[in-house]
C-alpha cells in the first residue's frame, strides 16, 4: 500500500465517523499530526488525498463534504500560524474546495469566491493551496474556470493574479491545446497589468513576479511559437520587472533544452 492509500484509508474511515458526528475535530487532528510541519515541505500527499477523498464522498454527501473543506478552509492565521502543524488544514480546506467546485456545478461559484478570498491570506500554503484549488477545477471545468480567472485579473489584484499564474502553470493541465491556449491568454493579460502599474514595492507585488519568473515558461513550453514571439515583444518594453522575469525564465531547463535556438534570440534582447 502506498503511503498516499493509506491515508485514504484513514480518511475514509473519518469521513464516515464525521457523518455520524457532525464533527470534524478528528479530520482537523490527523491533517495537523501528519503535516510534516514544521518543515520545508508540507504532506502534499496528505493533502492530495484528502481531497480525493472528499470528492468521491460528494457524490452521496456533497452538502457534508462542502461543509468540512470549508470549515478547513475558515482556520485562522491565528489559529494556525505558518510552518504550524495545523497550517496543513486551511491548505486541505482551500485544495477540496478545487476539488468540489469542478465536481458539483452547485459549489462552482462558490469557490471561487472562498478561492479569491484566500489568495489574500498572510500564509504563503494557504495561498498555494489556492493555485491548486484552482487546478482541480481546471481539470473538470476548464473553460468554465478559465473564463472565470479572467475576471481576477484587475488592477493591484497582485496576489489573485499570482494565484492564476502558478494555478494554470501546471504541465498536465497544458497538454490541452484549450487550455494551453487559455493560460498564455492569462498571462499575457497579467502581463499587461504589470506594466501599466505604478506601484510595484509592495511585498503582493513582488509575489506576483516570483511566480511569473518560472510560470511563463511552463506556459511558453506548451505554446511554443506563439509564446516565444510574445517574450520577444515583451522583452522591447525595457521595463525593469518584465526583463527580470523574461530572464529567470530563460534559465529554466524546460525552454533551454527544448529550444535552445529561441532562447538565445531573447537572451540577446534582455542582456
Amino acid at each position: 500500500m502506498s503511503k498516499k492509500e493509506g491515508y485514504r484509508e484513514v480518511l475514509t474511515g473519518l469521513m464516515d465517523e464525521f457523518l455520524k458526528t457532525d464533527n470534524q475535530e478528528a479530520i482537523r487532528e490527523y491533517l495537523a499530526s501528519n503535516s510534516n510541519l514544521p518543515g520545508p515541505r508540507g504532506n502534499l500527499e496528505l493533502a492530495y488525498a484528502f481531497a480525493d477523498v472528499a470528492e468521491s464522498y460528494s457524490a452521496k454527501h456533497p452538502k457534508e463534504m462542502w461543509a468540512v473543506a470549508t470549515g478547513l478552509a475558515k482556520v485562522s492565521a491565528s489559529e494556525a500560524p505558518a510552518n504550524n502543524p495545523k497550517e496543513l488544514v486551511p491548505f486541505c480546506g482551500a485544495l477540496a474546495i478545487g476539488a468540489l467546485g469542478s465536481a458539483h456545478e452547485i459549489f462552482r461559484q462558490n469557490a471561487f469566491a472562498i478561492l479569491k478570498k484566500l489568495t489574500y491570506d498572510s500564509r504563503w500554503r494557504t495561498r498555494e493551496g489556492v493555485a491548486m484549488g484552482i487546478q482541480r477545477l481546471i481539470a473538470k471545468q476548464g473553460q468554465k474556470t478559465l473564463k472565470e480567472l479572467d475576471n481576477w485579473v484587475m488592477k493591484n489584484e497582485w496576489l489573485a493574479m499570482r494565484a492564476i499564474a502558478a494555478g494554470v502553470a501546471e504541465p498536465a493541465l497544458l497538454k490541452n491545446e484549450e487550455i494551453a491556449k487559455g493560460a498564455f491568454a492569462l498571462h499575457k493579460k497579467i502581463f499587461a497589468q504589470v506594466l501599466d502599474a505604478g506601484e510595484r514595492k509592495s511585498a503582493e507585488f513582488k509575489t506576483l513576479r516570483q511566480a511569473l519568473g518560472y510560470s511563463l515558461s511552463v506556459v511558453v513550453c506548451a505554446v511554443p511559437d506563439e509564446g516565444f514571439a510574445y517574450m520577444r515583444q515583451i522583452a522591447k518594453s525595457h521595463d525593469a520587472d518584465v526583463l527580470w522575469v523574461l530572464r529567470e525564465n530563460l534559465k529554466k531547463n524546460r525552454l533551454v533544452k527544448n529550444f535552445p535556438d529561441e532562447v538565445a534570440v531573447v537572451k540577446k534582447l534582455v542582456s
